[in-house]
Formats: structure tokens, sequence, C-alpha cells
């Protein structure tokens, strides 16, 4: 229906602008507390433990952090949760209007496990929520006082779930639901942690009783947890719009990889805040990652047919000429591309989930078939994302056929 297309557009524009406020401010104080510095004696005096001057927007700035808190609590007291509560919220309803609403269409891959739509859903739920009750368990645990195996034991979990979710749901579906589990951990940590910690300490200050520093330190090191989760999951955000990645044979070493890459090269700028500048790690962090697109984007020969793979296994007297592949003709071209692609890309889609042609993109003449003929191999023959969810039940035979049309077709344009 096309109300829940604009109610996912309006939730995914809301999502956004709310992702960008909650990161902006989380880099931001993570950049001002690793860029404190010790403040004059007259400042010490006031309780006064780091300060920090700028300068934006046409004016200077000047910032300091308490050793205890003010001597009154001012009015207004700003306050930093609503960032995250509300990117939590408008992603968690984006979840379900996509990937729960429309399971059957975005969450399920019959090639991959045959669930129903309530056991997908069951899981994925399971998924988040069960991943956020480990991750408390262990940041309340004596594990927690290493921080070292701590972050194993993060990360071993992260890619337990990166992999259990790809040998349950579609490639996207995986890829979101690990997204899902580390922004409600992030979102956790705040609601959770942070902010009852800060409520605290506030509330001493007030009473002008001591403050535990056990209140400060926990919150600083889900702070931290945040930091590094953040490029991670900008990633996956962006990562339906890139088949290559969650299409692979490997999806779950992909995410993996991505993941541990974008914290690495984070971990460069959290070290530059604090002064110390290591160039080795933002070029190891770039090399890998250009190591990964090329292994990923590595080119492939075509799927093989059974009748092609039976003919290279043949006696060694068979010509060549008994195994070249014939070519197809133009209508058979069209009648393939009328079957498998123009329910959802056509000027009139017939398909229940598309009423518009997504990104476009329509296949309806012959010309339009010739202008999108590297996409449309691409999509079908090498990153096989397309039909989506093959929902056609497009065959390897049939993606065969296409890109060795694709082949001869380009051929002669040369």
């Amino acid at each position: 229906m096309m109300w829940t297309d604009w109610l996912s557009l309006f939730i995914r524009w809301f999502h956004v602008i709310a992702g960008v406020a909650w990161i902006g401010a989380s880099f931001y104080f993570i950049w001002l507390d690793n860029n404190l510095r010790t403040p004059p004696d007259w400042k010490k005096d006031k309780g006064i433990k780091g300060d920090l001057w700028a300068v934006h927007g046409g004016g200077f700035y000047e910032v300091g952090k308490y050793t205890y808190g003010p001597e009154t609590i001012p009015e207004p007291l700003h306050w930093f949760k609503w960032e995250a509560y509300t990117t939590w919220l408008s992603g968690f309803a984006l979840l379900i209007l996509v990937y729960y609403f429309g399971a059957s269409a975005y969450l399920i891959d019959p090639s991959v496990a045959a669930l129903t739509e309530s056991e997908a859903v069951m899981l994925g739920l399971g998924t988040i929520f069960g991943g956020l009750a480990l991750y408390e368990l262990a940041c309340r645990s004596p594990l927690a006082r290493s921080p070292l195996a701590f972050a194993i034991a993060l990360t071993l979990m992260i890619c337990v779930v990166t992999y259990l979710t790809t040998q349950w749901f579609s490639g996207r579906g995986a890829y979101i639901h690990v997204g899902a589990l580390i922004g409600t951990i992030m979102a956790g940590n705040v609601f959770l942690n942070i902010i009852p910690a800060q409520k605290k300490m506030v509330a001493a200050v007030a009473r002008k009783e001591e403050i535990d520093p056990a209140w400060g330190a926990g919150a600083k090191l889900r702070s931290v947890h945040n930091n590094y989760f953040t490029l991670p999951l900008l990633f996956i955000m962006i990562s339906n719009h890139y088949p290559m990645t969650y299409q692979h044979e490997m999806n779950w070493l992909v995410l993996i990889l991505i993941m541990a890459i974008s914290a690495w090269i984070r971990h460069f700028f959290n070290l530059k805040h604090t002064g110390t500048v290591k160039p080795s790690i933002l070029i190891s962090g770039a090399v890998a990652m250009l190591a990964l697109a090329v292994w990923v984007s590595w080119p492939q020969s075509a799927p093989e047919t059974a009748a092609s793979s039976s003919a290279a296994q043949s006696d060694s007297g068979t010509s060549a000429q008994q195994a070249t592949v014939e070519v197809l003709t133009q209508p058979q071209v069209m009648q393939l591309i009328t079957t498998h692609c123009q329910g959802c890309h056509s000027r009139t889609p017939t398909d229940d989930v598309f009423k518009v042609a997504p990104v476009g993109v329509v296949l309806d003449t012959w010309e339009d078939i010739e202008r999108q003929a590297p996409q449309i191999v691409r999509r079908t023959a090498i990153t096989k994302d397309m039909p989506f969810m093959n929902k056609t039940k497009m065959t390897n035979e049939e993606r065969m056929a296409l890109y060795h049309w694709y082949q001869s077709w380009s051929a002669k344009d040369e």
C-alpha cells in the first residue's frame, strides 16, 4: 500500500536525523574528553580539573569539566539522552514496518532457511534482546574488569551472531539484525547505565554527598563501547544498497571484516584526540579495506548449468563446438526479462510489494534493456540478488544464459 511507503519514508528520514544527532554528540564528547587540558590554578581552586577553548560560528567557547561538580546544580542542565532514545525507537519502528510486516519479502530467504514469518520474527527479536541480555550480563560480571578479555568476548559474540543470522535470514535481513543488535546495545548503554549513573551523580552533588567513582567509570566504559560501535553501525545502515556485500557467499565474513576494519580506523581518531598520531593504523585500515574490496569483487566465471558441467566432465573426445553455449536471441532475452524482472521494474508494476519501480529502473522496452544491460547481468548473474529474493524462481541456467547473451552483445559494440 502506498501509505506504508510514505510511513517508511518519514520514519527512515527521522531515524537518519536522530542518528546524526546521536553519533555527532557521541563523537563530540569523546573528542572533548580527550582534549581537556590541565587548567590554571585559579580554575583548579573552583574544582575544575580540565578545560578547553574553542572557536566556532564566529565566537569563542570555554568548556570546563569539574572534579566533583558545581556548587549548585544549574538550571537548565542539558542532558544528552533523547538523541539515543529517538534513534533506537525510530530504528525499531522501521525494522518492524519493513522487515517484520514484510518478512516474506525482506527477511525470509527460502534458499537459506525454510522459516515461517512468525519463526523469522521470533528469531529476529531473540537475536536482538538475547544479545543485549548477554552483553549486560558480561558488563556486570568480573569479565568487565579486564578490558582486553571483555573486548575479545564481545567480538566473539558479535561474530557468532553475524554467522548465525546469515544462516537464518536473507543477506539483507541478517545484516540489519546485526545492526539492530549493535544499536540496541548502544541505546541500552545510555538507558540502563549512562543516564542512571548521571542521575545518581547529579543527586549526590545536589545533596553535597560523595560521588561513587564507579558511577563515572561505568558510564565512561559504556560510552567508549558506543564510540567503537558507531562506524560499524553506520556501514550496516547503508549496506542494503550494496548487494556485493550481503549477497556474497561468505557474507558473514565480509560483514565481520568490515566491522573490524571500521572499528580499527575509529581507534586511530580516538588516539589522535589524545595527541597520539599513528598513521600506521589508518594506512593498514585502508589497505585492509582495499584488499577486502578486491576479494569480494574479484571476477568470477558465470554459473555453470548442469548441462555445461556435464559436458565439461564428458569424454575427452567431445569437441568444443558441442559444448558451445547457444546465445539467446532478442525475443528470448525479452521473454526472460518479462518473466523475471518486469513485475517490479516496469512503468506499471504488478508486484504485490513494489508499486513503483525500485530506484526508477524500468525494463519495459528493448531500449530500456539495452541501457540497463550491464546492471541487469551484474545483479542477476554475478551478485545474484535479483530477482528480489528470487520471487520468480530464476534458475542458474537462465542466469547463465543472460550472462552469455551480454558477453556476445557487448562484444558486438566494441
